[in-house]
């Protein structure tokens, strides 16, 4: 007798078209960037093709993707005083519990290993002594680790006044409580 197996439903992306656009411009800037090293000589064109995917990668990931597919939304401003000043926001705790678990497991999982094939390729071009390419692989590199940064300290913002709410929910909850125990004393 063969038992029938029943497998729990798969859960899909929420968002197909931004997790596309998510991973299509970091893999079209490190795809163009490796194989026009093999087929154009013009180094001009290797670096304003190049650059332009992954600073169009740092606009999706930055205004699109992050906010779609994680919640999250991040800008550096600076101040009155000439200091930088970084700039969170995040969807209400019950929105980002919501969030589709594949999407954001795609939005942080596509983030890091990018930056790591950034620091790879200038390794290589270190090796190669080709200090113009390494120029190319340092902006693409620096955009990357902005989203990194960016993103994990939005992150850690949104966990923190995830706590303080929590902490000020309680301390409201005890303050009320003890109230209405001494007013009927």
């Amino acid at each position: 007798m063969n038992p029938i197996q029943v497998q729990p439903p798969t859960e899909n992306y929420a968002n197909p078209k931004t997790c596309f656009f998510h991973v299509l411009f970091k893999a079209a800037a490190l795809a163009f960037y490796i194989l026009s090293t093999l087929f154009i000589s013009s180094f001009v064109i290797i670096f304003v093709v190049t650059v332009l995917l992954a600073a169009l990668d740092f606009w999706v990931v930055k205004n699109v993707s992050g906010r779609i597919l994680v919640g999250l939304r991040w800008w550096n401003e600076i101040d009155d005083m000439g200091e930088s000043v970084w700039k969170f926001e995040s969807l209400d705790q019950e929105s980002l519990a919501r969030m589709n678990k594949k999407d954001s497991w795609l939005f942080w999982w596509a983030l890091y290993p990018t930056a790591a094939a950034w620091i790879v390729l200038g390794i290589f071009s270190l090796i190669r002594f080709q200090a113009d390419y390494l120029l190319v692989v340092a902006v693409c590199l620096s955009l990357s680790i902005a989203n990194i940064v960016g993103f994990t300290k939005c992150k850690k913002d949104a966990k923190k006044q995830l706590q303080q709410f929590a902490t000020q929910t309680f301390a409201s909850q005890v303050s009320s409580t003890l109230q209405s125990a001494f007013s009927v004393v």
